[in-house]
């Protein structure tokens, strides 16, 4: 068929080498007009009809990071033509992971594939090798559960690797789940549980990965597990070590709003329920032995070992599953919200852990109370369960997210957790006023239209439009922002602000990309092989993702992916056959394929 290939790029795509991309697509079989459109340039019907008629061509190939965009353009020409509009092809740079080292040779691939008509996934799939049955994961927070168990309970091995002291990873933080409002806890911690008891499941806390090596199908793998210095299996959480340390912290697990120990347990439901200590604070390992120890002296047990070291442990793996989720975005530097400023100004996981049951007032919705630091005799505010209840909030969606000057792209779930911020504020103190500002409403998942719907109706006040500054007035907290709905600004009263904080990559998710060699996307998650077909493949042959580490996402759809990579995993295990690394076919092999299909 004469074929005419069209690049056509957008202002946002990446420096890849077009002209030697079109130089190659000149010499293909059968293509008799190559022409590239620079960035921003948008293709005319006219000129596409006149090289359409004055090459004769049958088929069309779009190529570029997103021609799709570009389709209806090409297919109205090609109707105008009457040619035949089926045979307007895609060449999509991103969809078939045109990026990193090959990326020249995976878009030479792609554009060769869609002149001859055949589709790109048909002839790169590369080669398959002997898969070891045992697996590793690679983070403890739902997604990662939710793998393992999947996998163990199918018989087969799994190590489970997590960096803090416990698994359950952000969602053991959470109070509710929208939009059905059910105990995030309730649903969590029975699968933590399974996970610790899991004969078949090898939980390694406060470890990360050293190096990698090897093929699909048995990767060689070191594992850095940083000394505890409590013995897991002595230990009963008794709490009478952490009763006599004399060292306080601010507690990771409530946001840094509480206090807690150097030698302490996460939370109450931790797995594994043991204690640990934090070596950046405790007085002992800070001074070389010169100081404190009473924990050691106190234990009933004496499971406590404060010389402990390190270890290094060597496993043998056939799949390897990146679990490692995902952070909140650090909006101190975001001037114009007062975040460390005003005390009443409070981040979307420090309200979370502030409602929640389990949380330093009990659950209790209150405003910070002033004290005066006994040691110090400093200033400082406080969460206290007897503070005041505030009598107006204010919430502001997209902060962080949806802005060019932070990320540009949407975090997904923030709109619906600022909407179950708003039920719960409503639910434990009924007389407040709720403000809830947002740019768009993305209710995008199963009942959650009916959610937002439920939550005006409760009379919380959905203003659409940006707050554009939290500020003082005469001792007073303001939020100013607009009303685009009702063409005004507005300015409102309030004692406390909650900031529905963007989300971002973990912060080793850079780190883990250079040791696997698993490419990023250009916000910095984990890419996938293909966004539509291959959600959770990656290039590499073995390496999976999971949940959050591949793109913000809400629970449940966190939970699917987490189940659809453990039936990837144990399909290579059944299949006896590990797929190879998609990177190592060369773009001969590829254009020879495709040639024999083409044929056919």
């Amino acid at each position: 068929m004469r074929t005419g290939i069209f690049f056509c790029q957008t202002e946002d795509d990446r420096n890849l080498n077009i002209d030697a991309i079109a130089k190659y697509s000149a010499n293909l079989p059968d293509v008799e007009v190559v022409q590239v459109f620079g960035p921003g340039q948008r293709p005319e019907i006219t000129i596409i009809c006149d090289l359409v008629h004055s090459n004769n061509l049958d088929r069309i190939v779009i190529a570029g990071e997103m021609p799709g965009y570009f389709k209806p353009v090409f297919t109205r020409a090609m109707a105008i033509c009457k040619g035949n509009t089926d045979e307007v092809r895609i060449a999509s740079f991103q969809e078939h992971g045109a990026k990193g080292e090959n990326a020249i040779d995976r878009a030479k691939a792609v554009v060769a594939c869609a002149s001859m008509g055949v589709p790109f996934p048909l002839v790169a799939i590369s080669g398959g090798n002997p898969v070891n049955h045992s697996t590793l994961i690679l983070g403890g927070g739902i997604a990662g559960i939710q793998s393992a168990l999947e996998i163990a309970n199918a018989g087969k091995a799994v190590y489970l690797v997590e960096q803090s002291g416990t698994i359950g990873g952000h969602m053991a933080m959470f109070d509710k789940t929208f939009p059905t409002l059910d105990c995030a806890a309730c649903i969590l911690t029975p699968k933590m549980v399974s996970i610790g008891q899991h004969e078949m499941i090898h939980l390694f806390t406060r470890s990360k990965i050293e190096s990698v090596s090897g093929i699909p199908g048995a990767y060689h793998v070191k594992v850095r597990q940083r000394a505890r210095f409590v013995d897991v299996k002595s230990c009963v959480a008794c709490n009478q070590c952490t009763e006599v340390c004399p060292v306080k912290v601010k507690s990771e697990f409530d946001a840094g709003i509480s206090l807690r120990k150097a030698i302490y347990i996460p939370f109450p439901q931790a797995v594994p329920n043991a204690y640990l200590v934090d070596e950046t604070k405790c007085s002992y390992l800070l001074s070389k032995g010169e100081k404190c120890g009473v924990c050691m002296k106190k234990c009933p047990k004496e499971c406590i070992n404060l010389n402990e070291t390190d270890h290094i442990i060597d496993l043998e793996v056939g799949n390897i599953i990146l679990a490692t989720g995902y952070d909140l975005l650090d909006v101190s530097g975001i001037d114009q919200y007062g975040y460390g400023k005003f005390p009443n100004v409070l981040t979307s996981i420090e309200f979370e852990r502030l409602t929640n049951a389990s949380g330093t007032t009990g659950g209790k919705i209150v405003t910070k109370t002033r004290q005066i630091n006994k040691k110090t005799g400093e200033e400082e505010w406080i969460f206290s369960p007897d503070g005041l209840a505030p009598k107006s909030v204010a919430i502001i969606h997209c902060v962080g997210s949806r802005n060019k000057k932070y990320n540009s792209y949407c975090s997904r779930v923030c709109c619906m957790y600022s909407l179950k911020f708003a039920h719960l504020i409503k639910e434990k103190i009924p007389d407040v006023n709720v403000y809830e500002f947002y740019i768009d409403m993305r209710a995008f998942g199963k009942g959650y239209e009916e959610f937002a719907d439920r939550i005006r109706e409760e009379g919380t006040y959905v203003i659409r439009g940006h707050s554009a500054l939290v500020a003082m007035h005469n001792g007073h907290m303001i939020v100013r922002g607009e009303d685009i709905i009702n063409d005004r600004l507005t300015e409102f009263e309030v004692e406390l602000v909650v900031l529905a904080v963007g989300l971002i990559p973990s912060h080793d998710t850079k780190e883990l990309s250079k040791m696997l060699d698993i490419s990023v996307d250009a916000d910095g998650w984990f890419s996938e092989l293909n966004y539509n077909g291959s959600p959770t493949d990656t290039e590499k042959g073995g390496i999976y993702v999971a949940g959050m580490c591949q793109g913000p996402k809400d629970i449940p759809d966190t939970v699917a992916q987490g189940s659809a990579v453990a039936a990837g995993v144990l399909g290579s295990i059944t299949s006896k056959k590990g797929i190879g690394h998609l990177s190592s076919i060369p773009l001969s092999e590829i254009e020879k394929r495709a040639k024999t299909i083409h044929t056919i």
